[in-house]
């Protein structure tokens, strides 16, 4: 993982992971609020694609610096997008697009960590993570209808945190709504004071690297595969298929000896080992 773990200051995009297996990818452009551009998509897609692409990263945490999480689109690359042909912007679009299907569908559990403003196609970043996790100064505006613009490439992603009818609201009212709005949308699943964020994405970070690295990916490609089906015979047989393959993965095997032996399974054992050594320096 030594191509991910670099944290250049001067970047827009910050990755980092440490000796846990979880990275930590960070929007570094506070004083545009983090706004973000075709290049800054450009380096976010790649970026989950690397961390995708590695069975050694167990969490990733999508974070930004400054006050804001994210104020959407970047003013200047609205203002080119005006100026593009209609080939041209359906091909930012599609950038966009990309981007957000990488982040929504990566293997590995996404923590998105808003400690300020997120607003437009940063709603679509908090939306496609698979926990978020606010402070209580967060706040959130699908504010595209104040420009003339629709949340068209986020709205599979919001419509699905949220729902059609806060969507049918929010979409066109494009009103500005708090931390506790959000947690009570679905948008947000957890709110803090501004100094327990920290603390509460950690202790987030800890419950996921107690369980299965195995199970976890299996039970998010689940999620994804069984939302929206019909009980039918072939959806019994699929769930079927899959609850006893994992019982006899060696990671199945090993939580389910574990239990019954009453210790703490080998994934949880190699954790501590790792954290006593980094303990001792």
């Amino acid at each position: 993982m030594t191509e991910l773990n670099h944290l250049q200051t001067d970047a827009k995009v910050l990755v980092e992971v440490d000796g846990r297996g979880v990275a930590t990818v960070t929007l570094n452009n506070p004083d545009k609020h983090n706004a973000f551009d075709d290049s800054i998509i450009a380096e976010l897609t790649a970026a989950f694609n690397s961390i995708a692409g590695n069975d050694d990263i167990r969490v990733m945490v999508l974070a930004s610096t400054g006050k804001s999480f994210s104020a959407g689109a970047d003013l200047g690359w609205m203002k080119r997008m005006a100026g593009y042909s209609y080939e041209e912007n359906l091909k930012d679009a599609n950038a966009l697009a990309v981007m957000l299907k990488t982040l929504n569908f990566m293997p590995q559990a996404t923590i998105a960590k808003i400690q300020g403003a997120a607003f437009g196609g940063a709603v679509g970043l908090a939306s496609c993570c698979d926990i978020v996790m606010a402070s209580e100064k967060a706040s959130f505006s699908l504010s595209e209808v104040k420009l003339g613009l629709i949340p068209a490439t986020i709205s599979p992603y919001v419509v699905n945190a949220m729902g059609l009818k806060a969507c049918r609201r929010y979409f066109q009212s494009a009103e500005r709504f708090f931390a506790a709005k959000a947690q009570q949308l679905g948008l947000v699943d957890e709110v803090f004071a501004p100094e327990a964020l920290d603390a509460g994405v950690e202790n987030m970070i800890s419950t996921l690297l107690a369980n299965s690295p195995l199970a976890m990916r299996r039970a998010k490609e689940l999620a994804f595969d069984v939302a929206y089906q019909d009980i039918d015979d072939e959806l019994l047989q699929d769930t079927s298929e899959r609850i006893a393959a994992i019982r006899v993965s060696e990671q199945g095997q090993e939580g389910l000896t574990a239990f019954f032996e009453k210790r703490a399974p080998g994934w949880q054992t190699e954790l501590a080992a790792h954290a006593e050594k980094n303990s001792k320096g």
